[in-house]
């Protein structure tokens, strides 16, 4: 087990108003060479929802969850914004912390949802400062499978449908990432096509399910994990569907536009009966998972050929 004294919580982070979209998007894609009409679109899906994500208050009440049943300080900080993970750690070290345990609130593997986040740890590690350690991928993990598992039924018994199709949903990436995920290739898709299983069976069904993929991005020559949701819906039966996004631990932006403002009005102009079931959040058995995590022989870390970060596009010349 490891011998720890805090427990950081590392996020991805996001804007809490208006004021705070446009230089949370320029964190994003810093780097990346993304054109400034795409980042004024994206910017319009925020603004619609008065400049705020819910993925900060989500994690201020995961800390508040987690603060009873960590035996350890709980700590907060993000990859892009506010509370920024290095202002944490220069706290952490100030407050005497030597070693912390780190849930990063992504389940998966993948660059962006395994691999930047050891990035991150090693960016914002400060001398004197805490040694941190990333605990493991958890999507199969029981705490995780029976937090979605509820939230799944919960969403069925609004529909009131037995029959459903459970159509679980995740971030798409490129194809040339999802293939090199893992040290066999793969791993991303592998995992969440498990995890989905692992809910279907903890269900008690035997139906048939579909896995698809929601919020991409980039040039449209470059090929991603496809199909997309909202094709997906266009395509599917008659039959009513529960949207299940098994690639999301809380609400992020893409779960409450990707899912409850695009996939419904999809839904609604098709006449599909269709609920979305909540994210993991903070279900009391999710919470207990993140103790458990600590609980576990110390990981051992990817090796850094794993989920490599993808080729970027030269950045736009001014």
């Amino acid at each position: 087990m490891g011998d720890y004294d805090a427990l950081l919580v590392l996020s991805f982070g996001g804007p809490e108003g208006p004021d705070d979209v446009i230089p949370f998007l320029e964190n994003v894609v810093r780097g990346r060479g993304v054109p400034r009409e795409r980042l004024l679109e994206v910017a319009e899906h925020y603004q619609g929802f008065g400049g705020v994500s819910p993925i900060n208050r989500q994690n201020r009440e995961l800390v508040e969850a987690l603060r009873p049943v960590a035996g350890v300080p709980v700590y907060w900080g993000n990859r892009n914004w506010h509370p920024f993970g290095e202002d944490t750690v220069r706290r952490m070290r100030d407050d005497g912390v030597r070693k912390a345990a780190v849930f990063a609130t992504s389940a998966f593997a993948g660059y962006s949802s395994c691999r930047q986040y050891y990035e991150d740890i090693a960016r914002i590690s400060v001398e004197g400062g805490p040694e941190l350690v990333k605990m493991r991928h958890f999507g199969d993990h029981p705490g995780f499978v029976a937090a979605m598992a509820d939230h799944t039924r919960a969403a069925l018994e609004r529909l009131g449908r037995d029959d459903a199709r459970l159509v679980f949903t995740a971030h798409s990436i490129p194809v040339s990432m999802a293939e090199t995920a893992g040290p066999s290739g793969g791993l991303y898709e592998a995992q969440l096509r498990r995890s989905a299983e692992l809910v279907n069976q903890a269900l008690g069904r035997t139906q048939p399910w579909d896995l698809v993929w929601q919020s991409r991005s980039g040039p449209p020559q470059v090929p991603w994990l496809e199909p997309d949701v909202c094709d997906f819906l266009r395509k599917t039966d008659a039959r009513p569907v529960v949207l299940v996004p098994i690639g999301f631990v809380s609400d992020h932006m893409e779960v409450v536009y990707d899912l409850d403002t695009e996939a419904r009005q999809v839904a609604a102009e098709l006449g599909l009966p269709m609920e979305r079931a909540a994210t993991a959040g903070t279900h009391p058995r999710f919470v207990r998972m993140v103790r458990e995590l600590m609980d576990e022989p110390e990981p051992v870390p990817c090796a850094l050929t794993c989920c490599p970060a993808p080729r970027r596009r030269p950045a736009a010349q001014a």
